[in-house]
């Protein structure tokens, strides 16, 4: 029995000593060998944090120095334009121009040749008649024929303008008949209008030297006009 105990303590002595043998032979996967790995590791880290940390400062200095060189301009305080939203730029090209109040004028009509004779005798006869109902009096006539002379001469047409001088002594002889005092007959009638011509002379010549007056400033004007278009149209090919 003593030796049955004797072997089984041998027995766990061996298997002890195996264990020990065992637990020594593997130094690198146990807690004494992970330590060094892990320190390795660290130094590493801590090596590339200051290549990182030295780089970082190299380029902040790279940095100031290029700032110091090229100094920034001071920004400006004064406020800048302040642009328009696009719908109210869009609104305001969009938006039609006002037109221009239309401004009142005379009436400007414009004759030919023989509407100018035309009106200015039919003018002149409604005044005869008119005048040999309610007066009966060449003055009162030849007065009135004054200003039927002027626009006559105002309202032909640039082409015509010559024409005005010629008709209104033949309209104021065509209104002349209604008013001239007639002895009877068409013989009595030709030598009322020959006298009625004969005493109303003055304001016939003076009508017609209105109506020339005004043809002569508007001939004028109009060779002024012509003139200066030419020379801006030389001055515009040179």
């Amino acid at each position: 029995m003593e030796r049955g105990e004797s072997r089984t303590r041998r027995g766990e002595g061996r298997f002890l000593r195996e264990g020990d043998s065992s637990g020594s032979g593997r130094g690198g996967s146990g807690p004494s060998g992970e330590w060094p790995a892990r320190a390795g590791a660290a130094a590493d880290d801590d090596a590339k944090a200051a290549a990182r940390a030295a780089r970082a400062a190299r380029l902040a200095k790279a940095r100031a120095s290029r700032d110091a060189a090229s100094p920034r301009p001071a920004r400006s305080t004064r406020p800048g334009p302040q642009r328009r939203p696009r719908s109210e730029q869009a609104a305001a090209v969009r938006r039609p121009a006002p037109e221009p109040a239309p401004t009142r004028r005379f009436p400007d009509p414009r004759l030919t040749g023989l509407g100018s004779g035309l009106f200015c005798g039919a003018v002149m006869l409604v005044l005869g008649y008119l005048d040999s109902l309610m007066f009966g009096s060449l003055t009162m006539y030849s007065v009135l024929f004054l200003p039927v002379c002027a626009l006559t001469a105002l309202w032909v047409r640039e082409g015509d303008l010559l024409t005005a001088p010629v008709v209104v002594p033949i309209a104021f002889a065509v209104g002349l008949l209604p008013v001239a005092e007639s002895g009877g007959g068409f013989s009595g009638h030709l030598m009322g209008l020959v006298s009625a011509l004969a005493t109303e002379a003055g304001w016939l010549y003076g009508g017609t030297l209105i109506a020339g007056l005004v043809v002569l400033v508007r001939r004028v004007r109009l060779i002024a006009r012509r003139v200066a278009a030419r020379r801006r149209a030389s001055a515009g090919g040179a």
